[in-house]
């Protein structure tokens, strides 16, 4: 009696016990249910790889932090690898809500009998839970804290998002997190390409990145990838063919085991970044791990064009290159090289040094001087001149070489054979303030210029950069162009964070018949005049006192370019364009070294014309359309007039109209017995003031 009425008090006891643990855990998940649904849906985001595309959306390289991660979209996964992973990790995915009860209370009372954590039931949503917030360690308070993320995941997620999550955050083994990354290591293909054993392989991974792993123990790796194969075909998941197909599948495993794209074009990259950090206002760290997706002007096309042109230079040579190619309609920088290797050296010589462009910077200059009344048909004298400038000292350079025409030359001429006297004087004419200014305001150049007389021949520091942008706008026909490397950011899910397009229809507003107009900063027709001016450096027509500079690549060109070449004792450049494109190359030493081999001054030239021409495979001809008011007119290169069946060498320029020459050539330089008298054939409409006499002395005096 007494042991009966002792059972019923144990039995009363437990009851209660029971009932008093039942009230405690309701109470601690209707408190866990309030909470979560308190606190609202947890972040989920993660550090993600930034990737950056070429303009046709082509993978170039990416940013990674300590963890290297892609993030794909659940519809951008093959199917395969989803249900090989949802079969193996959490059969009942779709069915709970979090948790797995049925295996958790057998997991809880193995662990309960063993005081240990081994037994793991976690399903994909708690699993995802631990990758985003919490350590791996096995404690009773990370079990806790688990449970609460699995809960407000389940609350606020859908099941796709979840599994998307989870596909993208779990580790694989081999620093790869997440399906797209593994899949890129273990097979060098994406994760939207898998058959039913490569899926299969890679389902198997997780469970032990270290065990599991194909590379570590393939042993190991094909047993478990079996063992799904065979869950998934006694689901019905997959059939009996694809299930034999599957196990006698030969896996082709990558051999370069690399998980980041090869980078290409390393330099560019390096300035993508830097304008990356400019218009997000972030850090390189946030970069690196913030999974953006960078949209780029690179054009793989002419970045590999560049590269090979440059392999035009010696390898064993020490001399360095620069290079940089842009459309001159938008701007965009569509290949860049910034030296001859990136692993010796990082530094980029396009958009960090700044060195003497010489003559490729007359240009600007004979810009400026046909805005202020000059005209290709100007004539100067080309001979030994010593200038006496207004702070009492004197300056006298000298052409190329001490060659000279010793006689008067036209600005077409001038610029065709790069006569420095001619340029000295023109840049005296227009003062080198106003030469300046010009260079600053139109050209946009940010670099220091000092306003002195030998600016005519390029020896302020600049970098490619600015050069090519200028030369882009003469390109363009005088319209504003910003360089940019970025057409568009978004983040890892897609959201538009910068699209350049857009952000320039609303800086402008949207008037598409005055934007042209807003952006036009070069007069139209003396930017017409200037780019006609520029061919003539291929022409041999021009040939005076000695050949035109861009005689020596001329025979190789296929197509109609406009450029100018510049040469100091220790910088080579060559710069031109087309409508559809223009390229800048320097070649020098970074050590200033004086370039004394005949080869190594000819280098910017050869890689320029190798890489225009082969650039131009793959470009549509175009051609800036003529202004209404310019006109050409048949000149003598001799007096500057216009030529008359009596002329020997004559060259067709353009004028705007009104400023071609009214006289016709009676007579040669040559035929007169003394050159003063040429001053009399100079007709009174391009005569410039009385500057006129001592640019035609040479006594120099300002």
């Amino acid at each position: 009696m007494r042991h009966r009425y002792r059972r019923r008090k144990r039995k009363r006891r437990l009851l209660k016990f029971s009932f008093f643990l039942v009230l405690m855990m309701g109470s601690c998940i209707a408190v866990l249910l309030i909470a979560s649904f308190l606190l609202g849906p947890p972040s989920l985001e993660r550090p993600q790889n930034t990737i950056y595309y070429s303009n046709t959306e082509e993978v170039i390289g990416e940013e990674y932090g300590s963890e290297k991660r892609y993030w794909v979209p659940l519809a951008e996964i093959d199917d395969r690898l989803e249900q090989a992973t949802v079969f193996t990790e959490d059969q009942h995915f779709y069915d709970h809500f979090g948790f797995d009860f049925k295996r958790l209370v057998g997991a809880i009372w193995k662990d309960i009998k063993t005081m240990s954590l081994k037994e793991g039931a976690s399903t994909i949503t708690q699993q995802y839970a631990r990758n985003l917030f919490l350590t791996h360690e096995k404690t009773w308070q990370r079990k806790l804290y688990e449970a609460f993320y699995t809960i407000r995941l389940e609350m606020f997620y859908d099941k796709d998002e979840l599994l998307e999550g989870y596909l993208n955050t779990i580790y694989y083994g081999h620093g790869a997190y997440g399906i797209e990354a593994a899949s890129k290591y273990f097979f060098d293909k994406s994760a939207a390409d898998l058959s039913w054993a490569e899926a299969a392989m890679l389902a198997g991974i997780p469970k032990g990145p270290s065990h599991y792993s194909p590379f570590h123990n393939l042993d190991n790796a094909k047993d478990r990838q079996e063992l799904i194969l065979s869950n998934l075909h006694e689901n019905n998941v997959i059939d009996d063919i694809e299930y034999e197909t599957a196990l006698n599948e030969e896996l082709s495993f990558s051999e370069d085991r690399d998980i980041a794209n090869k980078s290409v074009a390393p330099y560019f990259q390096d300035v993508v970044v830097k304008e990356l950090q400019e218009l997000l206002d972030v850090n390189i760290e946030d970069i690196r791990s913030g999974g953006y997706q960078v949209y780029t002007t690179l054009d793989l096309k002419q970045q590999q064009a560049m590269e090979q042109a440059s392999e035009a230079i010696d390898a064993d040579s020490e001399i360095q290159v620069g290079a940089m190619a842009m459309d001159p309609d938008t701007g965009g920088v569509t290949a860049l090289l910034g030296g001859r290797d990136y692993e010796d050296s990082s530094f980029n010589r396009v958009t960090q040094a700044k060195r003497m462009p010489g003559s490729a910077f007359k240009p600007f200059l004979y810009y400026t001087a046909l805005e202020n009344g000059m005209t290709p048909a100007t004539t100067l004298m080309s001979k030994p001149t010593t200038f006496e400038l207004a702070d009492g000292k004197s300056y006298q350079p000298s052409n190329y070489n001490d060659y000279y025409a010793n006689q008067p030359i036209t600005m077409a001429q001038a610029m065709a054979l790069s006569d420095n006297i001619f340029a000295v004087k023109t840049n005296l004419y227009v003062t080198p303030e106003r030469f300046v200014r010009t260079a600053k305001n139109k050209f946009k150049f940010n670099s220091e210029l000092e306003p002195v007389a030998s600016l005519a021949l390029g020896t302020e520091v600049v970098t490619m950069q600015e050069m090519v942008t200028g030369y882009s706008m003469i390109a363009n026909g005088g319209l504003d162009v910003e360089g940019h490397t970025i057409t568009k950011v978004t983040d890892a899910y897609g959201e538009v964070l910068y699209d350049r397009e857009q952000e320039q229809s609303d800086d402008k507003g949207w008037n598409p018949f005055s934007e042209q107009e807003d952006n036009q900063v070069l007069q139209k027709e003396y930017t017409y005049i200037l780019a006609d001016m520029m061919k003539g450096m291929f022409e041999e027509e021009l040939n005076g006192y000695m050949s035109v500079t861009g005689a020596s690549i001329a025979d190789k060109l296929t197509h109609e370019y406009a450029g100018k070449s510049g040469t100091t004792n220790v910088d080579n450049w060559m710069m031109g364009f087309t409508p559809a494109l223009t390229a800048g190359v320097w070649v020098g030493y970074d050590d200033n070294r004086e370039i004394v081999k005949v080869n190594d001054q000819q280098y910017a030239k050869e890689v320029w014309a190798n890489f225009m021409e082969s650039a131009h495979e793959d470009l549509p001809e175009e051609h800036i359309v003529k202004p209404d008011n310019v006109v050409e007119a048949s000149i003598d290169l001799n007096t500057g007039f216009l030529a008359s069946d009596e002329c020997g060498q004559t060259h067709t320029m353009l004028f705007v109209q009104g400023t071609e020459p009214t006289k016709y050539c009676t007579a040669h330089l040559d035929e007169y017995e003394h050159p003063e008298e040429f001053d009399e054939m100079i007709p009174e409409d391009r005569l410039l003031e009385n500057w006129w006499e001592w640019m035609w002395t040479g006594e120099d005096e300002q």
